[in-house]
């Protein structure tokens, strides 16, 4: 993610504004707060669009278009075996790309650290978890809390991962986080609904 884009992120994230405040980035027009997004591939960038926009980039998984629109997909997946991957905190988002590259991301008050997973431990947990089989490339993140004793497991597209990236940067406080971040943390997984 590029510091552009978290800088808008965390804009938005903490700022308590109207409703018609937001606008498309495409054509200008006020977006409502529930609202599509758009990735743009050249520059892994993500993008609030409008209705009118958001079907124009309408497009399947195969798209080679210079826009993918992101899916609203949400699916609560069983335990799903981390150290297989190797994640070595209680919270991260893992995307595969569409050139086979897969880059687990970890959230942190800087901004996310991301770690590129070796491809034989992806297929591992492939074959483990059938659900992640079908995530979408680039648009679709596993991600994973397992921080403080949770253990949510989700199949996410990207954007409530850039929200939960904006939310850490935001509230984090101190070494440990301080006193507000745990509990936001924990209010957004609660938020999460199952959606197809």
């Amino acid at each position: 993610m590029r510091a552009p884009e978290l800088e808008r992120v965390i804009r938005r994230a903490s700022d308590r504004r109207t409703e018609a405040a937001e606008h498309c980035d495409l054509c200008g027009e006020p977006v409502p707060a529930e609202h599509r997004h758009l990735l743009d591939t050249a520059n892994q960038d993500v993008q609030c669009c409008c209705q009118a926009c958001s079907l124009l980039f309408e497009r399947d998984a195969a798209s080679e278009g210079h826009y993918r629109r992101l899916p609203r997909r949400r699916k609560r997946l069983p335990p799903v075996p981390t150290e297989t991957i190797g994640v070595p905190v209680g919270i991260a988002y893992v995307v595969a790309h569409a050139g086979g590259v897969v880059v687990a991301h970890y959230p942190s008050p800087v901004g996310p650290t991301e770690s590129e997973l070796e491809p034989a431990r992806w297929q591992a947990l492939l074959d483990e978890v059938p659900d992640l089989r079908d995530m979408d490339t680039d648009v679709e993140a596993l991600l994973v809390n397992t921080a403080h004793g949770a253990r949510e497991f989700w199949l996410v597209p990207i954007d409530d991962c850039f929200r939960l990236v904006a939310l850490v940067r935001g509230e984090w406080r101190g070494l440990s986080g301080g006193s507000t971040v745990w509990p936001e943390i924990e209010r957004f997984f609660t938020e999460l609904t199952e959606r197809t």
